[in-house]
């Protein structure tokens, strides 16, 4: 499946739900079925700057294939991971920058996040870009 299948994936589950405080929950039931992080991933080196909720990212892999894994302390943004993780994760350094996230306008993240939500989602967009940056050299 290609990243843009998964976010057309994502864009027509959330058109099953009327509106949005069943999608916040959906994103909610989402970010609790995100693996836990064990411990010792969970390292200042790993936070994503530009959040206002601790978001922990790591990277695996290489320009071929990189896997990402990711949690957060807060509920709303563990399910904004979650869909990061299903578009993002087991890619290419290539296909990651080639990509653009349009699935955030598309389903109404861009209009319905708080500013400092926005900001973090953007900033792990850009952290999981910066990853395939690095692997790509």
């Amino acid at each position: 499946m290609s990243i843009d299948s998964a976010q057309q994936d994502i864009v027509d589950t959330f058109e099953f739900f009327d509106d949005w405080m069943d999608r916040y929950q959906y994103l909610i039931d989402l970010g609790k079925q995100l693996p836990e992080l064990a411990p010792e991933d969970m390292l200042a080196d790993n936070l994503v700057s530009g959040c206002q909720s601790q978001v922990w990212l790591l990277a695996s892999g290489d320009k071929s294939k990189l896997c990402f894994r990711a949690n957060s302390d807060a509920a709303i943004v563990s399910g904004l991971i979650a869909l990061l993780l299903q578009i993002y994760s087991n890619r290419s350094a290539t296909e990651i920058l080639d990509s653009k996230p349009w699935f955030v306008d598309k389903i109404g993240l861009s209009e319905h996040l708080s500013p400092t939500r926005a900001n973090g989602l953007a900033s792990m967009l850009t952290t999981i870009k910066q990853h395939a940056v690095l692997a790509s050299q």
